[in-house]
């Protein structure tokens, strides 16, 4: 035994080759500080024998490395950014004396290899990879940017412009992939793998491969001469630039990084790396990313506690209702491996939903993500029927069928009927409360709502819905299944629109209200999206939903929250409804829209919607930026306030991962609640004040009041 500590061990593997062996407590290997100076000290002891000749990095585990702790290293991001950086440059000299030991080393990669984990294969010599192997660099999505060498190495070893892809998506790389851009020197077989990064050691032992030539393109500035930099660099930013809006400052101060690095040796490189992470480590976004990281664990936990509660065993689940959704459901269920029936009263739905789950498929086999054998397979699994005695042998039934109580109730009904007592049911409904829905059933207590989200297999959020008579049994057998979906299950109390919806038609209602004012709806959603961040703009938004369907739910909301949520005498969603514009559906709404080359919908400012709205809009009037943003956002930020107070979703962490994963709330905000601690909730009150004269939906709670009062924060630390 070489050396040994509790979270390596390291020995000879074969002759004057030591192994240098990852078997961290748990069941996946994560770089915490204690390990990182463990590590250090093997290194400094290492370093000083003379019978190693060279050394292979392994790992007893599935994975290589996932990473560092986050949880640990969260806190550390809290102290003055001066003590950071002597933080960073301490770690960042550990993987140094990686780089520096006196002998090859090559790293063994199986499974994951990120972020820090990463960063450790970048500073050895050699990197052989397995087939199942993905490596990649994701801390922009933390709202910080490599800080271990990433953005040294790995432009050295791939150059630079695939570096920076590489780390401002923050993607993780295929294996295959990464061998072209020779971010990895070889792929094998996983039970070839150990002995094929040994080989490669033993040829550079041998003076076969120069292995000190290899290591110092690390050391040296990159090889780059300045017209070609200033070309890289200013293409990367102005992508980089153009994609995030000026929102996420991580991807841009990771290019900035390189280049400021571009002509510095390895050293002089890593001091510029640590002082810019220490300056992301302490902005805003940096907190909100990672406040979305813990949420999410958060809410994962949450749901892992609920299913496990769960005696139900989801072998056969079925969707009523095919088309668009329902294939879309069908072909997750299936993809994830339950096998589903596809129900429907036309065979020219069903044919609709199965060539979406086909189409779905194809792209993965197009793309050499699924071999063929396997697509045949999975659409084996779902079987479409016009025959309500398929339905049978279903464990699940996800009601599909058209946005109407009265249908809705008549379907659930016939279904409990038919069906063997104690099968769940759930509906997808997207606004009608399930407690109404409920009153068709003789057994409400298995009925539940599943509130999926369009397109489904993109759409990480599934809503499940308590109805009062619902069942804790029924609740933890859905949560199962949506976990075995791949999806984030979130579970909420019942009301009209739940929580994503109810939250979400104030926010329309508050940009109706500017349009009838005479803002230009154009204006109002460049705003929403270049300024507040949001995906679309709520016009733009309102066109994908499709604006009958708007115009239905709006309906809906009126009825359940009559004060609040009343429809407007003059409402710009009803008159494009009642002109039949109903938006990309039908390629008019908002806006007009056309194929671009790729198929793709495209918009553009259409003057026949514009003439239309005029018979119900004042003259045209300027409103400036803020005041657009606060006339948006304080409606649903209220409505996401009054949602926590009665209990419809359970805790700051579930709505706003709610939020960001059903409607795209802006990632680099965190969610409403994070948005709020980052403001100040007294700041909100008297913001949602200067226009509590147009309407409830602009009154705050009492409670919410007191709260400001107390100067709560949602977020007890920033960044947790």
């Amino acid at each position: 035994m070489l050396y040994k500590s509790e979270s390596f061990v390291v020995d000879f593997y074969k002759g004057n080759i030591a192994e240098f062996k990852f078997c961290m407590p748990g069941s996946v290997n994560k770089l915490s500080q204690q390990t990182l100076q463990e590590c250090g000290k093997a290194f400094a002891e290492l370093s000083q024998r003379d019978d190693i000749a060279a050394m292979v990095f392994t790992s007893d585990k599935d994975h290589f490395i996932i990473g560092a702790d986050i949880f640990e290293f969260l806190p550390t991001f809290q102290r003055p950014e001066e003590e950071l950086v002597g933080w960073i440059k301490s770690a960042t000299d550990i993987f140094d004396a990686i780089e520096d030991l006196p002998f090859p080393t090559a790293s063994a990669i199986d499974g994951l290899a990120l972020g820090g984990g990463c960063e450790w294969l970048l500073a050895t010599d050699y990197r052989i990879a397995s087939q199942n192997a993905k490596i990649g660099l994701p801390e922009v999505k933390l709202g910080i940017m490599p800080g271990f060498g990433g953005t040294v190495r790995l432009p050295r070893i791939i150059g630079a412009d695939n570096a920076m892809t590489w780390i401002t998506t923050g993607k993780e790389n295929r294996a295959a992939d990464a061998l072209k851009v020779g971010a990895v020197d070889g792929v094998v077989a996983k039970d070839k793998l150990v002995e094929a990064a040994v080989k490669t050691l033993e040829q550079a032992v041998a003076g076969k491969l120069d292995w000190r030539a290899k290591r110092q393109l690390k050391l040296d500035p990159l090889k780059l001469n300045r017209v070609e930099q200033g070309m890289s660099f200013a293409m990367a930013e102005g992508l980089v630039m153009g994609k995030t809006k000026g929102h996420y400052p991580a991807p841009v101060m990771a290019v900035r990084t390189i280049k400021a690095a571009a002509n510095a040796t390895r050293d002089e490189a890593m001091a510029i790396e640590n002082a810019n992470f220490a300056k992301l480590a302490k902005t805003a976004e940096a907190a909100a990313q990672t406040g979305i990281f813990l949420a999410d664990q958060y809410i994962k936990g949450v749901a892992k506690k609920q299913a496990k509660q769960s005696s139900t065993e989801i072998k056969q689940a079925a969707v009523l209702g095919a088309g668009i959704m329902g294939g879309g459901i069908a072909y997750q269920s299936a993809y994830k491996g339950t096998p589903i029936v596809m129900k429907d009263i036309n065979q020219a739905a069903l044919d609709l939903g199965m060539n979406e789950a086909a189409t779905l498929l194809g792209k993965k086999v197009e793309r050499g993500h699924m071999k063929l054998d396997k697509m045949v397979g999975t659409l084996g699994k779902i079987k479409p029927t016009l025959n309500d005695a398929d339905l049978a042998g279903s464990d699940i039934v996800v009601e599909a069928v058209v946005e109407h109580p009265q249908v809705k109730k008549t379907v659930l009904a016939g279904l409990e009927k038919q069906l063997p007592e104690g099968t769940i049911l759930t509906s997808n409904t997207s606004t009608i409360r399930i407690d109404e829905l409920a009153e068709a059933l003789e057994k409400p207590e298995h009925f539940c709502g599943m509130h999926f989200f369009n397109p489904v297999p993109k759409m990480p959020l599934v809503e499940i819905i308590r109805g009062e008579k619902t069942s804790d049994e029924t609740v933890a057998a859905v949560v199962d299944y949506a976990l075995k979906l791949g999806k984030s299950p979130i579970v909420v109390n019942d009301c009209p629109g739940f929580f994503v919806n109810r939250v979400l038609f104030p926010y329309f209602a508050g940009f109706s209200k500017l349009v009838v004012e005479g803002a230009d709806f154009t204006k109002v959603d460049k705003v929403m999206e270049n300024v507040f961040g949001w995906p679309m703009g709520p016009a733009y938004l309102l066109d994908v939903v499709g604006i009958d369907t708007a115009n239905h739910c709006t309906g809906v909301m009126a009825d359940g929250f009559p004060t609040r949520m009343a429809r407007q005498d003059k409402d710009p969603v009803a008159v494009l409804a009642n002109a039949e514009r109903f938006g990309q559906k039908n390629q008019k709404g908002f806006y007009k829209y056309a194929p671009d080359r790729r198929g793709r919908l495209k918009k553009s400012k259409d003057a026949d919607a514009v003439a239309l709205l005029s018979s119900i809009c004042d003259a045209a009037t300027e409103f400036d930026k803020q005041t657009i943003i606060e006339r948006c956002m304080v409606p649903m930020i209220n409505e996401v306030l009054l949602c926590l107070q009665e209990g419809i979703v359970a805790s700051p962490q579930e709505a706003d991962m709610a939020l960001i994963y059903g409607i795209g709330f802006p990632p680099f905000r965190g969610g409403a609640f994070r948005y709020l601690d980052q403001i100040g909730l007294a700041n909100f009150v008297a913001m949602a004040d200067k226009y509590a004269h147009l309407g409830e939906i602009y009154q705050v709670s009492e409670q919410t009041r007191q709260w400001a009062t107390e100067g709560k924060v949602f977020y007890a630390v920033e960044g947790q």
